[in-house]
């Protein structure tokens, strides 16, 4: 008996009954456990789909403020030539750009209102380069002229202080200077030169702009403490900050955005992680509803298991006719929960919206959350794990029953027939 003849009974018993009538395309119990298959395959694409839209969207507006590698001077003190250090840096095919930088913690105060704040001095004319921010706001920034003591503000760090463009706040620095009143820590009044919106709270919040010299002078660096870089290939700075390590003098530090923002990808790697455990449970049950589908059918078919051993068919070849039927079920509910998670996660924009509608409720309210939008990003690499994992749990939950069928004896099963 050959193979060809083992799918087409295996197929005709996919498409059949337990009483051998044809019940519409698939019997009921066969189109439960697909429909489970199909199901848990579907959330799980849906869900790291989502996962990776929003780690893409927080991502991208994470960068559109940081750079993607940074090189710091030694003990954050100043480089001792930052324009040496920025060419050595272009000679990586990588860099596509390269400006100068101080960064210090400071306090921000405006009347009885303080906040902790991350105040980066920069050079206008070649932030551009490396964040889109600077190339965005480059009129805004442009006012951030050396010796002109101006700032600009994140406008949630702005609304939280109450101050607007036009109005002086004071940059209290860390340290101070030794008078003979005793310690008196050095400040320095700026006044605000307008507000920037990245979309990102965490610099919204904390991040003050003002001139590289101003910043310099006001934190005694006596120079730009680090270069940033901006990379073709966002997703070649670990590499590339390897390679620039091993080029660049030891003492200096070089770091990627991965590494800066470790935590926060660390955790999302995690949670993609768990889903995708806690969601393939929901297939393993689909999966193995196969085994009570096909332990009926051996049931029901035992008259016809001892018909066609009589006939020469070998063991084999009746554990391969319930393969056959298990995995048929398996494979279509898997490419139907596929298309299935691939049609909502490429038009999760339309759907949202539209359920939102429906049931008067905002899943992302604009006041909570920085995304109004539910953000999708399926990706291959997602995907195909989830693809192979959904045909080898059916192909796992055939094995037993199929075995079982090959046991029957042809004797006893046709002695009350």
């Amino acid at each position: 008996m050959d193979w060809p003849y083992e799918w087409q009974v295996g197929w005709r018993y996919t498409r059949s009954g337990r009483s051998g009538r044809r019940n519409g395309f698939i019997s009921f119990i066969s189109g439960v456990s697909m429909l489970g298959i199909a199901l848990g395959v579907a959330a799980l694409i849906i869900v790291l789909s989502v996962m990776n839209g929003f780690q893409k969207e927080v991502r991208d507006r994470m960068l559109s403020v940081v750079a993607h590698v940074e090189i710091l001077g030694p003990w954050g003190e100043a480089l001792p030539d930052w324009q040496a250090t920025a060419e050595a840096a272009r000679r990586n095919p990588q860099v596509r750009g390269a400006a100068p930088f101080v960064a210090a913690q400071a306090l921000l105060g405006r009347g009885d209102a303080v906040r902790g704040v991350v105040v980066r001095g920069i050079d206008p004319a070649r932030e551009a380069e490396v964040t889109p921010l600077a190339a965005a706001e480059g009129a805004l920034l442009g006012r951030l002229q050396p010796g002109a003591w101006q700032v600009v503000l994140g406008r949630e760090l702005a609304r939280q202080l109450g101050v607007a463009a036009g109005d002086a706040v004071t940059v209290y620095a860390p340290g101070g200077q030794m008078t003979p009143a005793g310690m008196v820590p050095r400040l320095k009044t700026f006044t605000v030169a307008g507000t920037f919106d990245s979309g990102h709270y965490e610099y919204d919040s904390t991040l003050a702009l003002v001139a590289l010299d101003d910043a310099a002078r006001l934190f005694r660096t006596g120079g730009a403490t680090g270069v940033q870089l901006r990379l073709a290939d966002v997703h070649a700075a670990r590499a590339v900050a390897g390679e620039l390590a091993a080029t660049l003098p030891a003492e200096l530090t070089v770091r990627d955005w991965t590494r800066t923002n470790r935590q926060w990808f660390d955790a999302v790697q995690v949670e993609k992680r768990l889903m995708f455990i806690i969601l393939t449970l929901i297939i393993a049950v689909a999966a193995f509803n196969l085994v009570s589908t096909l332990v009926m059918t051996v049931t029901d078919k035992r008259a016809d298991i001892a018909i066609l051993r009589t006939l020469g068919a070998s063991p084999r070849s009746i554990m391969g006719i319930f393969m056959v039927q298990g995995a048929a079920a398996g494979i279509i509910g898997t490419f139907g929960g596929l298309a299935l998670g691939l049609l909502v996660a490429f038009n999760i924009d339309v759907i949202v919206p539209a359920i939102e509608r429906a049931l008067g409720v905002a899943f992302l309210p604009g006041s909570i959350y920085l995304i109004t939008q539910m953000p999708s990003e399926p990706m291959a690499g997602d995907i195909a794990p989830v693809v192979v994992v959904a045909l080898l749990l059916a192909f796992v939950a055939t094995i037993y029953p199929s075995w079982r069928a090959s046991r029957v004896d042809p004797a006893q099963a046709l002695r009350y027939e």
